[in-house]
């Protein structure tokens, strides 16, 4: 072989060599959250943060909107290994039903008593029972508390839910909450709703404010009522690849995954206060709801997850009694 070819394979093979190392060393975390919104504000912050220590060890690369996958694919992903990192929501009541205490109408009172609940609930026993079945909780984030919107009209009690044809996400609490308020909840995955409400598809549905504004939802929607009725928190969250990963990776992969979840609750109120205002201006009509209506329609959906969920009715006066004066 002469000089020159030689030379060139060695350059090849190093070429090579550094493009698989950079393959290697790329931490995918995917999450459904469009730009601006909460998700993506917090993975953004947290790839920030970790990067900055993890230095040439390794890379958090965000993927958002969808990128990766719906929920239940990114799901799918960690269990293969395909995606290192994701940000599922609602979805991981289909990991272990005992999430589902998250869907219980009005339990968090406000974000102080969220952090409480994820310190004494979610981490130490909602944690362990992921891992059982393959995921790994690293951070305990936030979704939002969520509001109703639709084309109908204002839904000021759970009897002017009737009749309406309501996105819900995956999950089987939430589409028992909104029967028992009359509406017609249907789950969909979130990139599919614009279109849905858009054609009449879908009369209305529900979400955080920060999800509502960045997957422009005023535009086809009528009227925006706050009922505040469930507070979801999101969940940064390994599978298979976790264990491909260096000792200290994963430790710093875990430790920012928690160190940024006051930011990160702090960062969601902001946003709920200025997106009141940005909704208003796009020209969707707000109303409050009546919380006590709602509150008093929800008691037979935690009767039902007492009874069927394993550990239920512990999870819910463990998370109640963490609230505010108790």
């Amino acid at each position: 072989m002469s000089a020159a070819k030689t030379l060139f394979s060695l350059a090849a093979a190093t070429l090579l060599s550094a493009t698989v190392a950079q393959a290697q060393t790329e931490i995918k975390l995917g999450h459904v959250g469009a730009p601006g919104s909460l998700f993506a504000q917090s993975a953004d912050l947290y790839a920030q943060r970790a990067n900055a220590k993890l230095g040439d060890k390794a890379k958090v690369v965000v993927y958002g909107s969808s990128q990766l996958g719906s929920d239940s694919e990114l799901l799918k992903k960690l269990k293969l290994g395909t995606v290192d990192l994701a940000l599922p929501s609602t979805v991981m009541t289909s990991v272990a039903p005992e999430f589902g205490v998250f869907e219980m109408p009005y339990l968090v009172q406000d974000r102080g008593h969220a952090a409480r609940i994820a310190k004494t609930v979610t981490h130490p026993i909602l944690g362990p029972i992921a891992l059982k079945a393959g995921y790994r909780v690293l951070g305990v984030w936030e979704n939002g508390y969520r509001e109703i919107t639709n084309n109908k009209h204002p839904i000021v009690k759970p009897q002017d839910l009737a009749g309406i044809k309501l996105r819900v996400p995956g999950g089987v609490w939430r589409v028992k909450m909104f029967k028992a308020y009359g509406a017609n909840p249907s789950p969909m995955e979130l990139k599919e709703v614009f279109v849905a409400l858009q054609t009449g598809v879908m009369d209305g549905q529900e979400n955080p404010l920060t999800q509502i504004y960045s997957q422009k939802f005023q535009e086809v929607q009528k009227y925006l009522s706050l009922t505040g009725h469930v507070y979801t928190p999101a969940y940064l969250t390994a599978g298979a690849s976790w264990a491909r990963l260096s000792p200290e990776v994963q430790k710093i992969l875990a430790d920012t995954a928690v160190e940024v979840e006051p930011d990160i609750l702090k960062l969601a109120g902001k946003l709920d206060e200025e997106l009141i205002g940005k909704m208003k201006a796009a020209g969707i009509q707000v109303n409050q709801a009546d919380k006590p209506a709602f509150v008093a329609a929800s008691k037979d959906v935690y009767g039902e997850f007492a009874k069927e969920v394993p550990m239920g009715k512990d999870l819910i006066d463990k998370s109640l009694s963490l609230a505010k004066g108790t």
